[in-house]
Parts: C-alpha cells; structure tokens; sequence
C-alpha cells in the first residue's frame, strides 16, 4: 500500500485528470441506464400472478389496461376518440359502452345492470388495453398521448397512469434531492473542519465517487426510482466518514513530517488500513438485502455495495489527489474549529455508565415490542399530488362508480360457459365486488355473441383462455382487498384448478406476503454476516455480541418513533431501514472500539481505555453522524413520493439515534463486560499483564 500512496502523492495532477476523464464515460453510463418506475416487476418470476400476466400480454394482447373516466362527451364525439387512441403506438383495443354492441342496437335498450356499472350522470367508462407492460416505455408514452388527445374530459386510471405520475414526479424532484442534501452536508462541514476550501473538495470527490457508481449501473440494465433517489444520499452519508477520517490523518502527519507529501502518504497507507473493518461492514450490509424475494433489494444492495467500494477507492486517491493540489488555497482559508471537544460529554458518559446501562436494559425488550407494531402500507400510489392525473382519475372513479380496482380471472378454454357463469355468479355474490363480466354472463342479459363486437370478443376470449373481468370496490393493497382475492381464489380452485387470478390487485397482493417474508429474512441475514465479519476484523467474539446489541439497539428506537407518532410506513423502508442503519452506523461502534483495544492491550486500565477512545472519536462520529443526517433529513421533509421521503427520514433519524446510543451505551457495555472481553479477543494474551 506504501507504493501505491507514495505514486498518488508523487502523480496526484495524473490522478486528478484521470479522475476527470473518467467521468465521461461515467456521464454516459449514467444517461444510458434506464429507470423503472413499476416495483411490481420485481416480483419473483415464478408467482402465479406473473404468469398470468404472461398470459394476459401474450394471448390478449393486454400487457396493461386502464380505466378511464369520461366526461360530458356526446356518442359521437367518443366514438371518434376512441378512434385516435386506437391509432397510438401500442394501444390494443378501446372499448366504452357503445362497443358493446356496435351500432345495433341503441345503448338505452341495454340491461339498466349493465348501463349502471359504466355509466353514471354525464359520464362512462371506457377500458384501454396496450400490448406492452405496465411500466413499459411504450406505455407510458401511449397515457402521455392519450392525455393530449383527450384533454380535461378523459382521465385515465391504472397502474400504467400511476406509474407515468410517478415518473413525472419524480423528474421534478431528483434534482433538487441531490441539491438539498449536497447543501446540507457542505453545511455541516464547513461548522465542523477547520477550512473552508476542504468540504468542497470532499463534497467534490463524493460526487464523483457517485456519479462512477450510477454510471457503472449500465451493467444491471435498468435500477428503480427508488434506489436512484436514496442511493445519491446514501452513498454521501455512508462514505464521507472515509474521507473525514483521512483529512483529520493527514492534518496530524502534518504535525509530524514536514514533507506534505510524506505526510499524505503516511495518513493514505493508515486510512485504508483502519477504513477495512467498517467498509466491509458496510458493504456486507448492503449486499444482505440481495437475500429478498422481492428483487428491489437486490437492486439497491448491488448499488450501494458498489457505491460504497467506489468511496472507500476515491477517498484514498482522488481526494488526497484534490487536498494536495488544492494545498495552498487550503491554508489560506483555514479558520477556528467550532466543533466542541466534548469533555463534558465523556466525562458524564463515564461517571455514570451504571445508569446508562440500567436505562439500556430496562428499554431494550420494550424497544423491540414497539417497533414490531409500526404500521405498514404498500400502497404505491399513496404520495402522488392531487393535481396529477393518476389522483384525479381514481377520485373520480371512486366517487362515480365506487370502483376501486380490477382483476382479470383467466380461465381454460374447457371450462363450459354454465361453468364460467356460475363461477360469475358466484364471485359476483362476494362482498365489495361491484361487477364480475365475462362474455357468458353478457350472453344472459339478452346478449347473444353475434350482437357482440369484434373487439369486445377478442377482450374476453383467445384460443386457449376466457376471461372475467372482475371490478372490486376495494383499494389496492388493503387487506380488504386481499381477503377478497383470496376468497375469489377459493371459489375458482373449486371450478378449475388450473384458472388463474391475475392483475394489479392480486399482484400486490404477492407483494404483501412476500415483503413480510423478505422483512424477517433480510434482517437475520445482515446480522449474521455482520457479525462473522466483525468477528474477523475485531478477532474477537464477544465484541460483535455487544456491538450488534447496541446498534439493533438504536434500530429498535428508531423505528419506534414511527408507532409513538401513529406514523405508517411505506413496506419497503420497513425491510431496508434496518439493514442500512446496520451497515451504515455499525462503523461508529468499530471506531470508538478498535482504540478502546488499543488502549487496553498497551495496559492501560478499562475507565481510561474507554476515556480515552471516547476522546479520540467523539468528534468523528459527530461529524460523520451530522453528515449523514443532512444528507438524508432535507429529501425526507421535502420528497412528495412518501416511498423515498420516509426511507431518508429513518435513515436521518436513525444517525442521530445511532450516534446516541454509540457514544453512551458501546462505552458502557465496554466498561461492564471489559473481562469477558479481554478473555474472547485474541492478541491480550501476547501482552503484558492488563491492569483493571
């Protein structure tokens, strides 16, 4: 490591270029990597549900559909609307209440049960189908047209619309997360150092640290909106402890070595010696949440297990490259520390450490109760703005026709039609279904399949499937809902076994049960894998007991906060938020504990060992703490999309907490269990005698 430091010292304007050239094919990589806005395809690819919608897009040519509501048209006038949104790129078929039966018979002489259901005052219904998936681009393009061809009087429902939202909303923010974070952090340390010029060039490295980890994102394809919206604020936090803790190396090797460039060298060789052990964990944290069913988690591990290799090399080369360069400017605009000492702090953290400990034990189960009963919901479309399109249309649905959400029932063509109209029938009989249609139930009303049209045909029938369309009166992922689709599967299993309920309710009804599952898998593998890996870092067995019980800890508090303020949270903060506050704060514990052994190996006694560590690393947990905070809290207060505003205010809040609980209850624990200690850790025992 020696070599590699004293070339990025000698050639630190060859680093500096190189950095900057690769940043264009960084950019590139960035620009090219699309993004997903649809969290239901990362639904495991072998769940019934997705092999419906197989089915669906393959045979009916139904990769998405919409229901849209239509206001104050005149026949004519919406027959030839329909007309221009056949003619979009990927639109299927457009079928209203005139396409039931063409222009045969009047739409009055209808049966009032069929009129009712897509009908109501000066509005109706009309169903759009598109060939390609919900979050398919050519979808979303189609809903952008469709919404200029129709002006005010359509709005259009869906996932596909709610998605579109999504992305529309999210292009307005982006931007502005990158800004407030990189904001509040320049803040931060510009309080905390003690020049003006470093924060920039530290903020400065980070950013291009970043922009190489979305730019090498191009090898996974696509990444949701999700993790490119928390990945940026995470991988600022997460890392900036890396280069906080090189600067403070170099600024005391300065006071050592009168060469700069030595003393660079010598703080680079110890920042990526020390740096090891907390990356690792980091970065096994991350990696944990590949573990999920729910591929969402692979998709924001491999990111941030990325982003957080690409810190650990940017903070010993580029940023050691930039403070060098940028040698003079930086002496020049030095300033006074404000950053307490924090005596007074430690002082009282080590005069009453048995209290601390009784406050630990004595919080520690109900910690656990309490966060346990934080509510979740997995409503996707929960933070989109009343102004958009999405919420008007489903308000209007809501309020118009009581309908709420739809499903599509596929049924093998050797089902008889006294078959599927029975089990129509009998659906229909379930509480909240609004209507259940197929092409054998419009047969009873009076409507023989010669009157029906072409396009109406082809919606319910293929050669190898019929379908039902069934329109429920309950929302998406509300557990209403899900006891329908599960009676509804138990009423058609009794008439085929091989008939399939498919379309965004049940779909996010598989979200449901396997986020619960990945919530308590996620969490066990992350504890694992941090713990053998702190096991091998601190060569110790204890220390990952009393280190994991601290920071699980803080988790526990943290997400108990959320049920004392009678806050929902959004599914996918309640799997993630524990494994990243693991990885991202277990560093904190590492620090103060690597010098506490360091301390009580040299035969210094348990009090002063603990004093001592806590001196030495106060003032970095805090900076590194206060940065991670700024980085998250500003897109948590001010994101619309609640999916990434109560992820960053966990991640926030749980920075705080964890450096709480890491400077008062780590020391505590240290100080309590420093015989057990000092019995499982290797390297005592090559040591002269350690004194009590």
């Amino acid at each position: 490591m020696k070599r590699i430091s004293d070339f990025i010292c000698k050639h630190r304007w060859l680093v500096a270029i190189v950095s900057g050239l690769l940043l264009v094919p960084a950019l590139f990589g960035y620009l090219a990597t699309k993004v997903n806005y649809d969290l239901l395809v990362y639904l495991p690819s072998d769940i019934e549900t997705l092999e419906g919608q197989e089915i669906l897009t393959n045979e009916f040519g139904m990769g998405a559909f919409s229901v849209a509501i239509v206001e104050k048209m005149p026949t004519k006038q919406l027959l030839e609307l329909e007309e221009r949104i056949r003619d979009v790129d990927t639109v299927n078929q457009v079928i209203s209440l005139a396409d039931l039966t063409g222009t045969t018979i009047p739409t009055d002489f209808l049966p009032s049960a069929i009129r009712e259901k897509v009908a109501h005052d000066d509005t109706q219904l009309m169903l759009i189908t598109f060939r390609e998936g919900t979050s398919d681009e050519a979808t979303l393009n189609a809903i952008e047209e469709i919404r200029q061809l129709a002006g005010e009087q359509c709005l259009i429902g869906g996932m596909s619309a709610m998605v579109l939202d999504t992305k529309l909303l999210f292009n307005e923010e982006t931007i502005i997360y990158v800004l407030i974070a990189v904001g509040l952090s320049l803040l931060v340390l510009i309080l905390c150092l003690d020049s003006f010029v470093v924060p920039f060039l530290m903020i400065g490295s980070i950013g291009i640290a970043l922009l190489f980890n979305m730019g090498t994102n191009i090898f996974l394809g696509e990444i949701s909106y999700v993790t490119k919206a928390i990945s940026a604020v995470l991988q600022l936090g997460v890392t900036m402890d890396f280069s906080i803790f090189l600067y403070h190396k170099y600024e005391a090797a300065k006071k050592q070595e009168k060469d700069k460039l030595v003393a660079m060298s010598s703080a680079i060789v110890a920042t990526a010696s020390s740096v090891v052990g907390s990356a690792l964990t980091t970065f096994a944290g991350f990696l944990a949440l590949c573990t999920m069913s729910l591929t969402l988690g692979t998709d924001i591990g491999i990111v941030m297990a990325k982003g957080v290799v690409l810190g650990v090399i940017c903070a010993v080369t580029t940023f050691p490259a930039l403070l060098l360069i940028c040698d003079r400017a930086i002496e020049k605009t030095k300033h006074k520390e404000l950053l307490p000492k924090f005596t007074q702090v430690k002082d009282f953290i080590i005069k009453h450490y048995k209290a601390i400990l009784a406050v630990f034990a004595v919080l520690i189960i109900p910690a656990y109760y309490i966060q346990s009963q934080v509510e979740v919901y997995y409503k996707l479309d929960s933070s989109i703005p009343d102004s958009y399109g999405y919420t008007k249309a489903m308000r209007a649905l809501r309020e118009d026709y009581g309908l709420e959400s739809q499903m599509m029932i596929l049924t093998p063509r050797e089902m008889s039609n006294a078959e599927i109209s029975a089990m129509t029938n009998e659906i229909n009989s379930v509480d909240g279904i609004d209507a259940a249609l197929s092409s054998s139930m419009l047969t009873d009303y009076g409507l023989s399949p010669d009157l029906l049209s072409d396009n109406l045909k082809s919606l319910f029938e293929t050669e190898n499937h019929s379908a039902v369309l069934v329109l429920s009166n309950y929302g998406i992922a509300t557990n209403e809902l899900n006891e329908q689709i599960a009676k509804i599967n138990e009423i058609v299993d009794r008439y085929n076994a091989k008939t399939i309920v498919a379309g965004e309710g049940p779909l996010m009804k598989d979200l449901v049960e396997i986020s619960d599952r990945d919530f308590k898998n996620v969490n066990l593998v992350s504890i694992a894998v941090i713990f053998i890996i702190m096991a091998l870092v601190l060569r110790s067995i204890s220390l990952p007991v009393l280190l994991m019980a601290a920071i699980e800890f803080a988790i526990f508090l943290n997400q108990g906060c959320a049920f004392l303020t009678g806050t929902e949270i959004p599914f996918i903060a309640s799997i993630v938020i524990g494994t990243i506050q693991l990885g991202a704060t277990i560093d904190y514990a590492i620090l103060l504990t690597t010098k506490y052994l360091e301390e009580r190996q040299n035969g210094v006694d348990k009090k002063r060992a603990v004093s001592t560590a806590l001196a030495s690393s106060i003032q970095s947990i805090f900076v590194s703490a206060m940065c991670f905070f700024g980085a998250t809290i500003g897109v948590g207060v001010f994101s619309q999309i609640d999916m990434i505003g109560s992820i960053c205010t966990l991640i926030a809040r749980g920075a705080i907490i964890s450096m709480v609980v890491v400077v008062t209850v780590v020391p505590t624990l240290l100080i309590v269990f420093d015989s057990i200690i000092r019995k499982t850790t290797l390297g005592f025992n090559k040591l002269p005698k350690t004194v009590d």
